[in-house]
């Protein structure tokens, strides 16, 4: 009896240690994207829009990898390869199919800082090019790679330890206004380090708070210094970039290949600049001498790591929210789903892994992004071609980068950013939904422009909290409320008595930032428990009523679902009244509401809205205009279904 015990214990502890193959494939899925999505990659669908998007990327890699690199106080060179191992690594760990990762101004931006603080410009000592020095570059340029680098390696560890905390559930508190007003502010600032060379003017690096200012004031104190032939070439350059996107633009549909203008424009600007000597014959700037190849891979230096946390958290945090938010679009945009720490991975090994190959830090930008969306791109695997044609100009094209004018380069950099600085159109959206979102952009742009990104948003974030906690309070609805449950039967003129449901589920609490992504759970657990039970039951005589879903204040579902009615149709009726107020995520959400329950053949209707409800939906995005949608009463509500559908008789009726 004992031997037989002990050898039954034994096979259950031998079967509770013993590794699960489908377990460890299934945590193989999940930490590595690539192995999902790969295996099911349709080659005669995919390849050709994948190669065209490829191509087009690898020319913004190219410009704005140069650009970022110079932006970010280091050799050009370096930019390039910022744009090639990061895309790779967010291609094998990454959950956005459209996001192009590599070089991005706001990070670029942060880590400038540390290296002009590190290494400045004075402490450039007499030693030039040497024999022994990597790829030909001075010791000087090398220590700058390397503090740029160190920025990259600790942000990319703070994103890693972030994962790990699973802080990306946290992710709520980054409102769509601020994200909007701290990526419109960054981009302002990129645009104003450019000015100098869109103006062809000598300028000291100039940075810290309200710099933004003292930018413009230098250029205004040395306005005779502008050099003409830039200002000329800068806004040729400029004129003809947005034109040409705006043709490509209007008639993407009709044309299958855009027109590659960065690449044309470059080629033009660069052979025009040698043919004609631009940079000794008027001063122009050029990128200047690009070495051939990759050096080995060398670990950044461990002792600056100190001295460059308050970048390296900057780098984190605006580099994953910036990204999280163009993956977030992707996927509300293609149907797929994103999980917020599988990101904080994916851009953390994108920082971390790179860092040893001279990168500087990385993340993914609306510009590159947007292009991918124009092109057709269907997967990563358009980054990953893109990676191949940078591979081809770090070891065969580069040099012949030599006469492209920094202006030429600076206005496709200002160009590009027009997605980020069209985002001021938002200011009157935010202002009919909700003024308190208006004030948060503004304060928070403001705080972006004055100060720095991390500071902006940080602002934002804090702003936000203190505003919704102020807010809640004053609710008339924290009173606990179960969300109702109402069933009828209804008697039709063509199936005679058969049974149609009506569910009324009333909502208790504020929409908000806070609870608009449980609202939205919540309530597709209802349809979808509704339509897993009627394909289960086919006759059923009688309805039974549960209470579904608790207030949205506890945020928990009942486990047990209704039986419902079988039906072809769900009639839906939200009880609005509880909204007592409500910001733009909150009325975001109840849009997406309605368009996820007219996909799932549920018909819905508001009742109890008020007039600045109405309001900020139709700004939102009212998805139908022609039919009414929003009701005085619940029984308006239901005479208007009772009235579409030819309803003779409510032959009975339960409630909770």
């Amino acid at each position: 009896m004992t031997g037989a015990k002990r050898k039954k214990k034994s096979m259950l502890w031998s079967k509770m240690h013993t590794p699960h193959c489908e377990d460890f494939k299934q945590w193989c899925r999940r930490r590595l994207p690539i192995l999902e999505w790969a295996p099911q990659y349709n080659l005669r669908e995919n390849l050709v829009p994948d190669t065209m998007s490829g191509i087009m990327l690898a020319v913004q890699q190219v410009t704005q990898g140069l650009a970022f690199a110079i932006l970010s106080s280091v050799h050009p060179v370096f930019g390039l390869y910022g744009s090639l191992f990061p895309a790779i690594i967010y291609a094998i760990f990454g959950m956005g199919r459209h996001v192009a990762t590599g070089t991005f101004a706001l990070t670029s931006l942060i880590s400038a800082n540390a290296v002009e603080r590190l290494v400045p410009l004075s402490s450039q000592n007499l030693t030039t090019q040497s024999n022994t020095s990597i790829l030909g570059l001075s010791d000087f340029e090398m220590q700058r790679i390397g503090v740029a680098a160190a920025v990259s390696f600790l942000g990319g560890v703070i994103q890693v330890a972030m994962f790990v905390l699973q802080l990306g559930s946290a992710t709520f508190l980054l409102t769509e206004p601020v994200i909007s007003a701290m990526t419109t502010g960054a981009a302002t600032h990129v645009v104003t380090s450019q000015v100098k060379y869109l103006l062809g003017m000598k300028m000291p690096y100039i940075s810290g708070p309200l710099g933004f200012f003292y930018i413009y004031a230098y250029v205004f104190e040395n306005i005779k210094s502008v050099r003409l032939e830039a200002l000329l070439l800068s806004l040729l350059s400029i004129v003809v970039l947005v034109l040409v996107k705006e043709l490509n633009e209007q008639f993407k549909r009709k044309i299958k290949v855009v027109l590659p203008v960065d690449l044309v424009l470059i080629i033009a600007a660069s052979f025009a600049c040698y043919c004609t000597n631009m940079e000794i014959t008027y001063g122009l700037e050029v990128v200047g001498h690009i070495p051939k190849g990759i050096p080995p891979p060398r670990a950044p230096p461990m002792n600056v790591l100190s001295a460059v946390i308050t970048e390296a958290f900057g780098v984190a945090l605006v580099g994953y929210v910036a990204s999280l938010a163009l993956a977030q679009g992707s996927a509300k945009k293609y149907k797929y789903s994103v999980d917020d720490n599988q990101e904080f991975l994916a851009h953390g090994l994108s920082n971390v892994i790179p860092s040893f190959f001279f990168c500087i830090p990385s993340a993914a930008a609306m510009g590159r992004t947007a292009g991918l969306y124009s092109t057709g791109a269907k997967t990563q695997v358009a980054c990953l071609i893109s990676c191949v044609l940078v591979l081809i100009v770090i070891y065969a094209i580069g040099p012949l980068l030599y006469w492209l004018p920094m202006c030429v380069l600076a206005s496709i950099i200002v160009v590009g950013l027009k997605g980020m600085l069209i985002q001021f159109r938002d200011l009157k959206k935010y202002w009919n939904v909700d003024k308190i979102d208006w004030g948060i952009w503004v304060s928070t742009y403001v705080f972006t422009i004055c100060f720095a990104a991390n500071v902006g948003l940080l602002f934002g974030v804090v702003c936000t909290i203190a505003i919704v906690i102020g807010r809640f309070p004053r609710a008339k609805t924290l009173s606990i409320k179960n969300m109702k449950e109402m069933e009828f039967k209804v008697k039709t003129e063509t199936d005679g008595e058969t049974l149609q449901q009506v569910k009324i589920i009333s909502i208790n609490n504020p929409l908000v930032f806070l609870n608009a992504k449980k609202f939205h759970a919540d309530l597709m657990n209802i349809i979808q428990k509704e339509n897993a039970n009627n394909q289960l039951l086919d006759d059923i005589s009688k309805c039974e009523q549960n209470t579904l879903l608790n207030s949205l204040s506890n945020g928990n579902c009942n486990e047990e679902a209704s039986q419902p009615c079988p039906s072809e149709k769900c009639f839906l009726i939200l009880d609005c009244s509880g909204v007592t107020f409500f910001d733009y995520s909150g009325v975001s959400m109840l849009v997406e509401v309605y368009m996820d329950c007219k996909n799932r053949s549920v018909e819905i209707s508001l009742a109890h809205c008020t007039a600045s409800l109405i309001k900020a939906m139709k700004y939102c995005g009212n998805p139908d205009s022609e039919n009414p949608v929003s009701f005085e009463s619940v029984s308006a509500a239901l005479s208007n279904i009772y009235s579409n559908k030819n309803l003779s008789k409510l032959s009975d009726h339960s409630e909770v």
